[in-house]
């Protein structure tokens, strides 16, 4: 068992309990999301004690250097001192510049960092409303083009950062970023590879900005994005889309729904993300991958795609963990 200080306080801890578990258990207040490891929202410092090696995996070498740990995956076999970072340490304080819905639920919030912020697209960043509220959302911007930080935030049923994006968040408001992580962004140096850009829902965010930093690049192989959702009304950003597979002749878009009530608006089809996908090509042999959407349907996705013949090291994921869901997984 080891004692970890923080405040002043002494926390017990043992093999079987993370750090974030045990401050929680004694009242600490100590933000949180994913409690997987993927949002680092749960970033504290160690100002004494040596870090266990998985409580900083997927941290940027400059952080580790400092210490930095994830409270979540960090399972103390030492004492230790831990503090929450510094203000502004790791959070970057941005403008909110613009808001608008793209669909009923779903509002597309873009902000300007107020200091330099380095990013590809299709990384995930945690957006805070305060010290100890927030959450991960994905880029759909692309550096050198734009100017400004894109995210399609939905709406979650009893999601309070959602809810306080799309009810309380404004032009001018000032928040604070953390990130960029992820490995979901395109890699210049195959132009030829054919590229599949798969998600459902908001996982258009990041495929949208992979895709436009593919193009951006230069790239010569076919690119495919597919977009699914429940039904029409969950698919957005259609014109724009249309509009970049008319400019360029390797981009092709499509999109889909699993139900209808009536005719379907033209260039929507009806049935499974997963069925298009493999239906893109007879073998998926050579083809890079991107996948974005809730976890089970990126797992289901990610074994058939295998199946058809992509190298799983070909296949990039992020999956949207939403607060409930991560915590299960984490049981």
């Amino acid at each position: 068992m080891a004692k970890v200080t923080y405040n002043g306080q002494i926390v017990d801890t043992d093999a079987d309990t993370s750090l974030l578990e045990a401050l929680l258990a004694q009242g600490c207040e100590i933000p949180n999301s994913c409690r997987a490891g993927a949002c680092q929202s749960c970033l504290m410092q160690a100002t004494k004690g040596e870090i266990p090696a998985q409580a900083q995996a997927g941290l940027k070498e400059t952080l580790k250097a400092q210490g930095y740990l994830l409270a979540c995956r960090c399972y103390p076999h030492q004492d230790m001192e831990v503090r929450l970072p510094v203000s502004g340490a790791v959070r970057i304080p941005v403008t909110v510049i613009e808001e608008d819905m793209l669909a009923t639920d779903v509002k597309r919030v873009r902000v300007r960092p107020e200091a330099d912020f380095v990013y590809r697209p299709g990384q995930y960043v945690t957006l805070w409303c305060d010290a100890r509220l927030g959450r991960s959302y994905s880029l759909a911007s692309v550096p050198g083009r734009d100017d400004h930080l894109e995210m399609h935030i939905k709406l979650v049923p009893d999601g309070r950062m959602s809810r306080w994006v799309h009810e309380h968040l404004h032009v001018g408001d000032r928040l604070l970023l953390q990130g960029p992580a992820g490995n979901c962004f395109y890699v210049p140096g195959a132009p030829q590879q054919n590229l599949l850009l798969a998600g459902t829902g908001t996982g258009l965010a990041p495929l949208y900005g992979i895709a436009k930093d593919a193009l951006r690049a230069g790239h010569q192989g076919d690119i495919y994005l597919l977009h699914g959702a429940p039904e029409p009304s969950g698919l957005y950003l259609r014109e724009e889309l249309s509009a970049l597979a008319r400019a360029h002749e390797n981009f092709r878009y499509i999109s889909c729904v699993l139900v209808s009530d009536g005719p379907l608006p033209e260039g929507i089809q009806l049935g499974a993300i997963d069925e298009l996908a493999l239906g893109v090509a007879p073998s998926l042999a050579g083809w890079k991958i991107y996948l974005c959407g809730v976890p089970q349907l990126v797992n289901q996705l990610r074994k058939k795609i295998f199946l058809a013949g992509a190298r799983i090291n070909d296949i990039y994921a992020d999956p949207f963990l939403s607060v409930a869901d991560a915590r299960k997984a984490a049981a």
